[in-house]
């Protein structure tokens, strides 16, 4: 027997109203979860056309130990750099992970059913990502790019860890607490646990 009430919440509880996601073979977290259930594999594999199309050298393919396979995210160039007030050039810059999560942010907002331009409370971003690959392994390389805008453009514009919640607070008017985490492989439990304590705590 539960030691509450049927319509009793227990001390500290709170409540998830709202969810996105994007994983390989699920666009959001229904599509995600009939996966689970139904076993599929979302890893897929890559022909050698495919993958020499994508710039992996040929002699990568002959190798014994290359896997030739991947888990895809779908549409990750279909990003609307106009809605989110970017222009292309910057979105082009933008890495991938900041792209997807400003996406992401947008679409939590809409499941929960939040529109932060009208809330008059205080809405609060708590997140971290990966390391900027993207900046090292498609700008930098591009000389003309690094000399036309600058290095300290290139990383400010959407390639640092530190700007990912302050970024997506200041497109999505959040005005609650917005903070990056970073805390190598407990970044999402370390994140959820801070807005639990910032909901908890009423900053947000």
């Amino acid at each position: 027997m539960s030691e509450h009430a049927p319509n009793e919440l227990p001390a500290g509880a709170i409540a998830v109203v709202g969810l996105a996601c994007r994983f390989p073979g699920a666009r959001n977290a229904d599509e995600y979860w009939r996966n689970l259930c139904a076993g599929t594999e979302s890893i897929v594999p890559l022909t050698n056309e495919v993958l020499l199309a994508a710039g992996v050298p040929a002699e990568h393919l002959s190798s014994p130990h290359y896997v030739k396979a991947a888990a895809v995210l779908a549409d990750m160039e279909m990003f609307d750099a106009e809605f989110f007030g970017f222009s292309a050039k910057d979105a082009a810059i933008m890495d991938p992970q900041h792209r997807h999560f400003l996406e992401c942010g947008w679409e939590a907002l809409e499941h929960a059913g939040y529109d932060p331009y009208s809330y008059e409370g205080a809405i609060g971003c708590f997140a971290g990502c990966g390391m900027q690959a993207y900046f090292a392994q498609n700008l930098l390389p591009n000389r003309r790019l690094v000399e036309s805008t600058g290095y300290f453009l290139l990383r400010h514009t959407g390639n640092d860890k530190d700007f990912l919640s302050t970024r997506l607070s200041y497109a999505l008017n959040l005005r609650g607490p917005s903070m990056s985490v970073q805390t190598a492989c407990s970044t999402s439990l370390v994140a959820v646990h801070l807005a639990a304590q910032s909901l908890l705590s009423g900053e947000c």
